[in-house]
């Protein structure tokens, strides 16, 4: 899918319907711009109930905190 929209003299952008409809996104949905390159990518922010198990099974052997800092 390939889309276009305008930059508004207020530094605005609507995202397109068809964008909207096809990842989900909602009004009030909390979006965040990642640079890369010369453009960004544009993602929602996880709510906090999506991240619960992330990170099931990770290896905590060999963990280092502030304190292990010299």
């Amino acid at each position: 899918m390939s889309v276009t929209t305008t930059l508004s003299s207020k530094f605005q952008i609507s995202v397109p319907k068809a964008v909207r409809d096809e990842l989900g996104w909602k009004p009030g949905q909390k979006l965040v711009f990642v640079p890369k390159g010369k453009g960004v990518v544009l993602v929602p922010v996880p709510e906090l109930k999506e991240l619960f198990g992330l990170a099931k099974g990770a290896d905590t052997t060999d963990y280092r905190d502030r304190n292990d800092r010299d």
